[in-house]
């Protein structure tokens, strides 16, 4: 019999599978405190994580713990470098977390270019007719205008096809990926990251956060672009220099972004971008749909139940 933590709520289907497989014996854990984490997890096999930072100290006081199974995709809460010494294995939700995040992307997209905040709110608050004497500046078609992903894993992919589907062109930058790949979906490579700042309409980032990717727009990148250009950033915070980009929002380097992941979640009150009416602010729920979150608790319960009966695919585990 194994011992299963489920750090954090999640859909009620993935709790039920893991309390029904035989094997397991479940509980749920919703104080995520590090104290609490410190005394709960070393008694347990495995745990499924939603939220809640797992370091070292944690993990050198679990010596049962075999797995961790992340409700997602991202693991920088998680201290993989211990988690590598102590060679226990890190699963991720392959199959379920890009469609939401890729719609979720385009959303963005489409209510900043054609204002739809805005104009909602002129008819809620009377002023119906103000759209006409409107110099309409800010306001675009997708047709024909150029996106820049950055990353192209599971929502790059699924987010280029959305993008091709109102005849954007499509660049791509991921030192990663080969450009047979991005051509055979129609997309074209960029070498060179700096050039395509200078090149595209919009920036889309899809990568994890790592050393490589921390603080990878900052106010230098952000001068490169156009100043009619926008940024979205679903993928994790600290990607984008949050600071740097307000200043560029406030002084017309860069024109709007939408931003669904912050430094520090939930963003301090002090946080300049909660009150910049340039950006289109989200709580970190590129997921939040009732299929995506159904099918995260599945695939993250199924993934366990796999681990533990060696049957687990390569594709689901990380490379540490």
């Amino acid at each position: 019999m194994y011992k299963i933590g489920i750090i954090d709520k999640m859909n009620i289907k993935g709790i039920n599978l893991l309390n029904e497989y035989k094997d397991f014996e479940c509980e749920l854990v919703t104080d995520l405190s590090h104290q609490n984490l410190l005394s709960q997890i070393p008694k347990y096999d495995g745990i499924a994580i939603r939220r809640g930072k797992i370091d070292k100290e944690i993990l050198d006081k679990s010596p049962k713990l075999k797995v961790i199974a992340r409700h997602g995709v991202g693991y920088d809460s998680i201290d993989i470098k211990t988690l590598k010494e102590k060679n226990s294995t890190l699963l991720v939700t392959d199959d379920t977390t890009s469609t939401s995040p890729a719609e979720h992307i385009m959303f963005s997209i489409i209510n900043i270019y054609k204002g739809l905040t805005m104009f909602d709110e002129m008819v809620r608050v009377g002023d119906f007719h103000k759209a006409l004497h409107l110099d309409i500046k800010n306001n675009f078609e997708l047709f024909n205008k150029k996106i820049l992903i950055v990353g192209f894993g599971r929502i790059g992919k699924k987010l280029i096809k959305r993008c091709l589907g109102f005849d954007m062109e499509v660049l791509v930058y991921d030192p990663y990926v080969d450009s047979s790949m991005i051509k055979s979906m129609n997309g074209r490579k960029i070498q060179n990251l700096e050039d395509a700042l200078r090149e595209a309409d919009i920036i889309s980032l899809s990568t994890p956060l790592t050393n490589e990717t921390k603080n990878l727009i900052t106010l230098k990148e952000m001068k490169i672009m156009k100043k009619n250009s926008i940024i979205i950033n679903a993928a994790r915070g600290g990607i984008v220099n949050e600071k740097d980009l307000n200043y560029a929002l406030d002084n017309n380097i860069i024109a709007f972004a939408g931003i669904d992941v912050f430094e520090v979640e939930p963003p301090d009150s002090s946080n300049p971008l909660l009150k910049n009416k340039k950006v289109l602010l989200s709580p970190h729920a590129a997921t939040f749909t009732k299929e995506c979150l159904e099918d995260m608790s599945l695939e993250t319960a199924q993934n366990l139940i796999d681990f533990f009966e060696n049957k687990i695919e390569k594709n689901k585990i990380v490379s540490l």
